[in-house]
């Protein structure tokens, strides 16, 4: 039986998530022709693992780092919401060979748990539209729809 485990990010895990986070850019330039096609980064993974209103996790599978994901405390994006500050997810990855196995879910248990300690009860995150497996995953452990946000380049010179 294959055990699962999930624990705080540290410094030494940088060269792994590094990798990661290629992988989370791969996966979303198909659907995103926004994305710049040069080599790349998302986020500032050691500060992130330093700072104190974010929370890196990693999967673990016998020693093996599988998977990622952040939780970040922010305030909420709109003054009338209910909740004055949420935790919004992301760097949310799995390798190939160990998706299905539940490892999305251990993750995000485990930031879940992480923003309850802080006194959070709201999670946000974006995914893109057209990424169905995604989709699909977040909504197994209990995400819904939202929003759509929509974009539309506009030409350089009037036609």
């Amino acid at each position: 039986m294959e055990i699962i485990t999930t624990r705080t990010a540290t410094i030494a895990d940088l060269d792994i998530l590094l990798d990661f986070e290629q992988g989370v850019i791969q996966s979303e330039r198909p659907f995103d022709p926004t994305i710049m096609k040069d080599h790349i980064h998302y986020y500032d993974i050691a500060g992130m693992i330093k700072a104190e209103n974010i929370e890196v996790v990693v999967a673990e599978l016998n020693g093996e780092v599988i998977g990622s994901g952040y939780a970040r405390i922010e305030p909420a994006s709109k003054i009338f919401f209910k909740h004055k500050m949420h935790a919004y997810l992301g760097f949310m990855y799995v390798k190939p060979e160990h998706r299905g196995k539940g490892v999305n879910k251990k993750v995000i248990a485990t930031l879940q748990q992480w923003a309850i300690e802080k006194g959070i009860n709201e999670f946000r995150l974006d995914v893109y539209h057209d990424n169905l497996p995604a989709i699909a995953a977040y909504e197994k452990v209990g995400f819904s729809k939202l929003m759509i946000e929509m974009r539309m380049g506009v030409p350089a010179e009037k036609p």
